[in-house]
């Protein structure tokens, strides 16, 4: 499957009151603060949670339905529309409409339909290998629908309970299930996980909180050594006197953070170091990891991080989405000066206060951009995402 999805359309949650995103590898979305960016990573969060069955839990997460839902009293409904693509042909659409239920809500309507660009173009139906609504829940397998003889939750989705047999629907929620959560704003005060000693534990990718940074910096070396020389690559192009990472045991199954630097005679520990290099280096370790999931996503990567190291991480996102595609969510005008045209998102309000998307090389700025960057065009209001 590749990696990711070429269409995201949510009607009726908070200011996302009907929009149709056209996704590409790297998205990153720009725009006023409270417009809706984060917003669009929590929909992806919501995806993730249903199927892993844990979308009542995600949705107590993010705030308890009600207040999911667009504020303006028109609707009572979450609708989610998302596409992904399989090698060739081939692509999945899947449709979750959930309403509200006094302080809940229910699941009115799902289903998944796996079809080719031919049968879209001639706008034939295909079966559905789900097909739900209300208390009818319907599975594909071997030709025939079925239905579930086992005890179902009507709470959670379909797709989070799908047989095993039900191969289509099956590898569709392993690729949601797979999305690991919003990298958002590592916490690195003083007593913090990242900062302290860690387990080891063999992981592909480092957790959204940094408690096993160490573990996968440490699992990279061992197992994919192309990927942990490049995180070191990356580093010595943002800290020249940096010269490499070394991870000391402090006690059984304990492993610290060594940071070598030119001119000093040990290394600096992970409690030393300051918040910006300790963010960069997260964030790299995450790009560089050998087990992203097909959607990644990062919420304000700019945080703490000087200019030239947002150069850097432009560079490491536009690599990292030829394996796992990104959400990013930023208001940030030194990020996007190193960005292409063609990986900015410009969201801006409509006159009813909902969220409106463009892409940034979809709109007449060729002119313009032989005069000015584009972080320059996106302060004057050229290309919008303003307000």
């Amino acid at each position: 499957m590749t990696p990711g999805f070429s269409r995201l359309s949510v009607r009726g949650y908070r200011r996302l009151r009907n929009v149709d995103l056209s996704l590409r590898p790297l998205n990153v979305l720009i725009g006023a603060n409270g417009i809706g960016k984060s917003s669009v990573l929590d929909v992806f969060r919501l995806l993730a949670g249903s199927a892993n069955g844990r979308l009542a839990a995600t949705v107590a997460d993010l705030g308890s339905f009600p207040f999911l839902l667009t504020a303006d009293g028109t609707t009572n409904a979450v609708t989610i529309e998302a596409r992904s693509r399989e090698s060739g042909t081939l692509q999945n659409d899947y449709h979750l409409e959930l309403r509200q239920a006094g302080n809940s809500y229910v699941i009115l309507r799902e289903y998944l339909r796996r079809m080719s660009d031919l049968a879209a173009a001639l706008l034939s139906t295909p079966p559905k290998s789900i097909d739900s609504e209300g208390s009818r829940i319907r599975y594909a397998i071997d030709g025939k629908y079925v239905e579930p003889d086992w005890d179902y939750k009507w709470s959670e989705t379909s797709l989070s309970q799908t047989p095993r047999n039900s191969h289509d629907a099956e590898r569709f929620r392993q690729a949601l299930a797979d999305i690991s959560g919003v990298y958002h704003g590592l916490d690195v005060s003083g007593r913090s996980p990242v900062r302290m000693p860690q387990t080891l534990t063999p992981i592909q990718v480092p957790n959204v909180n940094g408690e096993d940074l160490v573990s996968c910096l440490f699992t990279m070396r061992e197992t994919a050594r192309d990927r942990f020389e490049a995180v070191e690559d990356a580093l010595r192009a943002a800290f020249p006197s940096m010269e490499r990472l070394e991870f000391p045991p402090v006690a059984a199954g304990h492993l610290t953070l060594g940071w070598r630097e030119h001119g000093f005679a040990r290394p600096f520990y992970a409690n030393e170091l300051s918040e910006g290099t300790l963010r960069f280096l997260w964030l790299t370790t995450l790009l560089q990891s050998p087990g992203l999931p097909q959607v990644t996503l990062i919420d304000e990567p700019e945080v703490s991080l000087h200019p030239e190291m947002l150069r850097l991480l432009a560079d490491l996102m536009r690599e990292a989405s030829e394996r796992t595609q990104l959400i990013v969510a930023t208001h940030s005008d030194r990020f996007v000066r190193f960005l292409d045209p063609k990986e900015l998102l410009v969201c801006d309000r409509d006159e009813t206060g909902g969220m409106t998307t463009r892409w940034a090389d979809e709109l007449d700025i060729k002119e313009w951009m032989e005069d000015y960057t584009l972080d320059q065009l996106w302060s004057k209001g050229i290309i919008g995402g303003r307000s």
